[in-house]
């Protein structure tokens, strides 16, 4: 049939109309800001060819003249569809920083709720592709109900379908709290920032000056707040990164992760595990070479890297399959828990939990972060979240003591009674309510002070204590952890374990929710 006939006219026509909105000109403006538009990142994003838009041709609501003009553009700065990612479908929405800086009216609120609903009811993961100058000001109270409308549907979909925000702009004002409700929140360094307030009203109430990018870009965010889990250099990168990461979460709540097959190349049994754990108890290590000897190879993909960094979390996979990875790093700050790392930790646990993701959780923890600082500012809320995580948590826990496990941080990382499935040490693992050298101090205080040489005496007794209490033998002899286990082993154990809890399940209490410290 010939489509150039009369009942195809209009049709043509506005096909070339929205075609034409689109200008060299702008494209290159994004592209001097080190950005790309809308359509190139969705380009890259999807597999090709499967990107289905809808709502193209939407245009925004009449405003007064009086207050500023209204483009009266086809698609109100924001493209939303669906397609395939890595061959599964994924619902997206990109704003368009070309079409009235991507402001958000309620014409652009109603596309992206509607796609928001469309994922959710297909159960399917959503992206926002978030490049925006805020809330449009012609349009007043209307673009504050869109966004309402908008966070009322992250909450909704929060815990059934993964939603993950990728910033490639700017987000400011209310805005930032759409990706601050998703599960994860992926920036470009230099050229995307997210502040509740921007420089100049910094200036003005506070008379500091501070830039965009100091407030905050990616990598404030990245490692002061916490907000973003991922940085990357250009837009590029980040969207690879981002469709790699898709490919270990399932699409919902009601799926298992997906698996990759497996080629058998690697052993379950890996004698290199035996060498990583320093002779001396007080020498460090980088947790993450332990993870790299356990899991498949190349398989780790770390989440808020920058933040908490006395506590590594990631996806990884055993034998193809997804598993999500707690560890304390001794490297950084001896691998205390702190208040970052807590919150860290907690959220990590809860997502994980949500998309029924196993955990192993790789211990080495001397406790909790001292201090006037940390206890002023919480560490007992914020060390009681992640209890909460881990405890509330049904999917299969695995625990790995790998050296120190002492007081209450050794029960908050898994424990057996926290409701830990299987709980494993090495050799190496010191088990206790403090450590060596605190508890001979406390125990044997008057004789210390009374003896002609209290250094030799102190490391005798420490020594005594390590034998006498702090060794795994004895907690395993009484039932609080499942087996002393050679390092060479641990992959191995962590197979079977994982396998025995392959049809795990829990019966929860019947209530609305529990009240997470928060």
């Amino acid at each position: 049939m010939d489509i150039s006939g009369k009942p195809y006219k209009a049709f043509i026509e506005r096909q070339e109309a929205i075609k034409k909105q689109y200008s060299r000109k702008q494209a290159e403006k994004q592209h001097s800001k080190g950005k790309l538009t809308a359509h190139e990142r969705i380009s890259l994003l999807f597999d090709n060819g499967t990107f289905e838009e809808i709502d193209s041709f939407v245009t925004p609501a009449d405003q007064p003249v009086e207050f500023g003009k209204v483009e009266r553009s086809y698609g109100d700065g924001v493209i939303v569809g669906h397609g395939k990612v890595n061959g599964r479908l994924v619902f997206s929405y990109a704003q368009d920083f070309t079409i009235m800086g991507g402001s958000l009216g309620i014409v652009h609120a109603k596309k992206i709720a509607k796609i928001q609903e469309m994922a959710l009811k297909m159960g399917s993961p959503i992206i926002a592709l978030i490049d925006s100058g805020g809330a449009r000001i012609q349009e007043g109270v209307a673009s504050l109900s869109g966004y309402a409308g908008i966070f009322h549907n992250i909450i909704h979909s929060s815990g059934i379908i993964p939603q993950i925000s990728v910033i490639m702009g700017p987000a400011a004002g209310g805005a930032v709290y759409s990706p601050a409700l998703t599960d994860f929140v992926f920036m470009v360094n230099h050229t995307s920032y997210m502040f509740v307030t921007g420089p100049n009203v910094v200036k003005e109430v506070l008379n500091e000056d501070v830039t965009s990018e100091g407030l905050g870009g990616a990598e404030v965010h990245a490692r002061k707040s916490g907000v973003a889990h991922m940085i990357y250099d250009d837009e590029e990168n980040t969207i690879l990164a981002l469709k790699k990461f898709l490919s270990y979460l399932p699409s919902n709540n009601v799926e298992n992760p997906p698996v990759v097959a497996d080629d058998g190349s690697i052993s379950d049994i890996n004698e290199k595990l035996r060498d990583i754990i320093p002779d001396d108890p007080n020498k460090a290590y980088d947790v993450k070479d332990v993870i790299s000897q356990i899991v498949d190879r190349n398989s780790f993909f770390e989440t808020s890297e920058l933040f908490g960094a006395s506590l590594v979390t990631g996806f990884a996979r055993l034998r193809g399959k997804t598993l999500g990875v707690v560890a304390n790093q001794p490297k950084v700050l001896a691998g205390v828990l702190d208040i970052d790392s807590s919150t860290k930790g907690a959220r990590f646990i809860r997502f994980c939990d949500a998309f029924n993701i196993p955990i192993l959780t790789l211990e080495d923890v001397p406790g909790f972060l001292p201090g006037v600082d940390q206890e002023h500012a919480g560490i007992i809320r914020h060390g009681a979240k992640m209890l909460f995580a881990y405890s509330e948590a049904t999917v299969p826990k695995i625990t790995v003591i790998l050296r120190k496990a002492y007081g209450g941080a050794f029960i908050v990382m898994n424990s057996k009674n926290l409701g830990g499935d299987f709980s494993f040490a090495w050799p190496s693992a010191e088990i206790a309510v403090m450590g060596p050298d605190g508890a001979v101090a406390i125990l044997y205080r008057k004789e210390l002070a009374e003896s002609k040489n209290p250094v030799e005496l102190k490391k005798e007794l420490v020594k005594k204590y390590r034998d006498k209490i702090a060794n795994p033998f004895i907690a395993d002899e009484s039932g609080y952890i499942d087996e002393v286990i050679d390092p060479a082993m641990t992959r191995k154990k962590i197979i079977s374990a994982l396998n025995a809890l392959n049809n795990k399940w829990v019966k929860v209490p019947a209530r609305k929710h529990g009240n997470m410290p928060l």
